[in-house]
């Protein structure tokens, strides 16, 4: 019987999906992963009830480091109802002290 620590984050976000009961389509365009990659995991996950591990099927690598993320965080926090656009805005301007004190400059005057 196979450990929880056979399954990749990916795969064990297809599996909590599927388990939580979401369909494969809506499983698909939530993780972003094609419809034939959520059945194939799902399917190999409840015959074998693991995953080898020599076979990659979420290739995705983490495009944001802890930093990042809570960098993030505040800007959601700071503004929940800007768009995705907005935020991604804000998240790839390039933050230096100069940056700020100008942008403080701006808004209080």
């Amino acid at each position: 019987m196979g450990k929880k620590g056979d399954l990749s984050d990916c795969e064990r976000m297809v599996v909590g999906s599927r388990r939580a009961g979401l369909s494969i389509l809506k499983t698909a365009d939530l993780l972003g992963f094609s419809h034939i990659t959520i059945s194939k995991v799902y399917r190999e996950w409840s015959e074998k009830e693991k995953i080898s591990s020599e076979r990659q099927l979420c290739g995705i690598k983490c495009l944001v480091d802890i930093r990042g993320q809570r960098r993030m965080d505040r800007l959601v926090r700071d503004d929940r109802k800007a768009t995705v656009t907005q935020i991604t805005t804000r998240y790839n301007q390039v933050q230096t002290p100069w940056t700020r004190f100008r942008q403080h400059e701006n808004t209080t005057t």
